[in-house]
């Protein structure tokens, strides 16, 4: 089960398009639809209605993403829901930029400051984020200094703020997840960086669906997971 977050923009049509994306890696997605303007109102709304599906959920690894505003909710619902979690140019601080778009922006300080301590601490490495270079609403790179010390951060070349092709990343952590494994594999040796169909961050490789043929796990019980590939044109061997 993948539980989506839509952005600040409700209505967008964007919002459809990112749930039959993700259906082509999971054909269970539930979009939860949340006002964006009533910032502790929304939280409780969040809480019940992801609480609510985990208890009718029959899968063992759900996951939890968001785009914008979804990827603020996201990590925190998904945090308080033991759910992992998948955000997309998240908006950390809507108590800036939200000035003039609702009546009380300020409420969302008054959410963090009632937020477990440190919980990115006691959520690290259950969280992937994806960030755009291109991302013309937000500064991505002040996300990535926050966020850094605690989860992985891969960076995108073309989407901008909306993302509105998100499924290459999300496959990726939905079928590590459903592996049992870490969802971080370090990159192969140097000098691989431009193979067609991988997308490279410092330490993390994500499989791009469409150009992937098999991948065969073995060793699962060592310490280090030693895996092969083979894409159109490309065999890999390497390990963890």
């Amino acid at each position: 089960m993948i539980i989506y977050l839509h952005g600040f923009d409700s209505n967008s049509p964007g919002n459809h398009e990112k749930v039959l994306q993700l259906q082509f890696i999971d054909p269970d997605v539930r979009l939860i639809s949340y006002s964006t303007r009533h910032p502790k109102h929304d939280m409780q709304h969040l809480l019940k209605e992801v609480d609510k599906m985990l208890q009718l959920n029959i899968d063992d690894r759900p996951l939890i993403c968001g785009v914008g505003l979804g990827g603020y909710w996201a990590e925190r619902i998904g945090f308080l829901c033991d759910i992992r979690q998948v955000v997309f140019n998240p908006n950390l601080f809507p108590n800036e930029n939200m000035e003039g778009k609702i009546d009380r922006p300020e409420e969302y300080v008054d959410i963090a400051t009632k937020c477990v301590s440190n919980f990115r601490e006691k959520n690290r490495d259950r969280c992937l984020v994806i960030l755009s270079r291109n991302d013309e609403a937000l500064n991505s790179h002040r996300a990535a200094e926050l966020l850094h010390h605690y989860y992985e951060i891969v960076w995108d070349e073309e989407q901008t703020h909306k993302f509105k092709n998100i499924s290459p990343a999300s496959a990726a952590h939905q079928s590590l997840q459903n592996t049992g494994l870490r969802y971080c594999i370090r990159s192969p040796r140097p000098g691989r960086e431009s193979v067609p169909g991988f997308l490279f961050s410092q330490n993390c490789l994500l499989l791009s669906h469409q150009n992937l043929m098999h991948i065969n796990f073995g060793m699962t019980n060592a310490p280090d997971v030693v895996f092969s590939m083979h894409l159109n044109g490309f065999s890999a061997v390497t390990c963890c």
